[in-house]
């Protein structure tokens, strides 16, 4: 009994002194936030490199309504979607699926390679030869069998009269990417080649080549160019590691693994629960990793809810944006006159006035269209038009037209449609309608928004800030 109490008051002095070195900075909707995550996050967000840099007073606020919009997405239950599950689990994946498997367990896999490869390897050791390759087809007739063989003795001949054999690989080898490389073939072992080719291969000194020798495709003419046994496996190691990694071979042995644990509960577990175990275990040691898929999990939460309260909302209230234009109007004006229509050339002067009937009772945001049907709709360009609201320096023919400037180059490209006019309506001081300026209204729009929402979840939610923790951030 004695002992039982000793160990519960060792326990509580320890959570006691833990809590004391990580105390709570703020409480969001009764959640705590530690001193370590809100460092992590603001060290994370304030690096070298950061021009818009904060000071810990001003991100707690940013970070409180981060927290708030989290809050939000719980309460709809957006982390219940399928959606959000399978894409936060990848993030999640991606993260913890390397601690899986150790490097310890990679050399190991490598070192078995290694012996693999030396046990197949023996005592005859490696060899990089070249050859000189002529093609034999297998339905080749008795005459054509021939023809090849003497074409391959004679440049045998000729190599034995001193012909330089890298000069004729490149020049009459049929094996077009050794051919490439004056008839290189690589680094080879026993077993790699047909039987035929590596006992005349092996056969050979460096320096040395051999006769024609057959093999099911033809007749190789063979230089060995070097010999040597396989290297110790330290030397190896980096390298079979590497070839491992672009294999994929750390995923497959961690997918493995996965499923030893899953068969080990005798299919009572998931992958996605032995991927949410071990996700917890290196989040309960490694704060880092805690907080980084923890921000996985929260931003994914954070642009589900974002994008319908705020962005895809803005975007889809063409009433809320006209009303927000019109409210705010002069937010908009113009600091110096805008052309909103359309600059064209031509060939004659009736398309001039044939282009400006066909748009005149048309929205303008159908004149594109309109035009294209009526003026370019077959293989015949009867029409070069730019549309837009252009102010003074963006098209050489408004500044001509509109404008009145003097100083404008006529388009070379428009060259063989000499005619140009314009058509549309300037604007002296306002844009006409919202759409003319839509990005920039919303934008705005989606900053009031966001306002609005920001101060409903204020409302809505308890926040605790404590000040003398705040201020020991990064100080500690």
């Amino acid at each position: 009994m004695r002992r039982q109490l000793l160990l519960s008051a060792l326990w509580l002095v320890a959570f006691a002194v833990h809590a004391q070195s990580d105390p709570v900075v703020m409480t969001v909707n009764g959640v705590p936030v530690t001193r370590s995550e809100f460092e992590y996050s603001y060290n994370k967000n304030n690096g070298e490199g950061v021009i818009d840099k904060k000071t810990v007073e001003e991100y707690a606020e940013l970070f409180v309504n981060y927290k708030l919009k989290v809050a939000a997405a719980l309460d709809e239950h957006l982390d219940t979607l399928s959606s959000f599950k399978d894409e936060f689990a990848m993030y999640r994946d991606q993260q913890v699926r390397p601690t899986i498997v150790t490097d310890a367990e990679i050399l190991d896999e490598a070192r078995k390679a290694y012996n693999r490869a030396k046990e197949s390897i023996g005592a005859k050791g490696l060899i990089r030869p070249a050859h000189i390759f002529f093609r034999l087809s297998t339905k080749a007739t008795q005459h054509e069998q021939e023809l090849v063989r003497q074409r391959a003795d004679s440049v045998y001949r000729a190599l034995q009269a001193g012909a330089d054999f890298a000069a004729l690989a490149a020049k009459v080898s049929q094996d077009p990417r050794s051919a490439a490389r004056e008839g290189n073939l690589g680094w080879m072992q026993p077993g790699q080649t047909f039987v035929e080719f590596e006992e005349a291969a092996y056969a050979l000194q460096p320096g040395q080549f051999s006769r024609p020798v057959l093999t099911p495709e033809g007749y190789h003419i063979i230089l060995v160019k070097e010999r040597k046994q396989l290297e110790p496996f330290e030397e190896l190691k980096d390298m079979i590691v590497r070839s491992f990694e672009q294999q994929g071979l750390r995923d497959a042995i961690a997918d493995m693994k996965v499923q030893q644990r899953i068969e080990q509960s005798g299919g009572t577990l998931t992958g996605q629960q032995v991927m949410q175990a071990r996700a917890d275990s290196l989040a309960a040691v490694d704060s880092e990793m805690k907080y980084l898929i923890q921000e996985y999990h929260d931003g994914l939460l954070l642009y589900e809810i974002s994008n319908r309260e705020v962005w895809e909302r803005a975007e889809k209230d063409e009433t809320g944006l006209r009303a927000w234009f019109d409210a705010h109007k002069k937010d908009y004006a113009w600091q110096e006159p805008h052309y909103k229509g359309i600059a064209y050339h031509v060939k004659t002067k009736a398309d001039v006035k044939a282009v400006k009937r066909s748009i005149k009772k048309v929205p303008f945001e159908q004149w594109a269209e309109v035009l294209r049907t009526t003026f370019n709709a077959d293989s015949v360009i009867r029409i070069r038009v730019e549309k837009g609201i252009f102010k003074a320096g963006d098209n050489g023919t408004i500044d001509r037209l509109v404008f009145k400037l003097k100083q404008t180059t006529f388009d070379a490209e428009n060259a063989d449609y000499p005619i140009e006019a314009v058509y549309g309506k300037k604007q002296k001081k306002y844009p006409d309608d919202y759409t003319d300026v839509r990005g920039q209204v919303v934008a705005d729009y989606q900053q009031m928004l966001e306002l609005e929402w920001v101060k409903s979840l204020r409302q809505r939610y308890p926040v605790q800030i404590n000040q003398e923790i705040l201020k020991t951030v990064n100080r500690h």
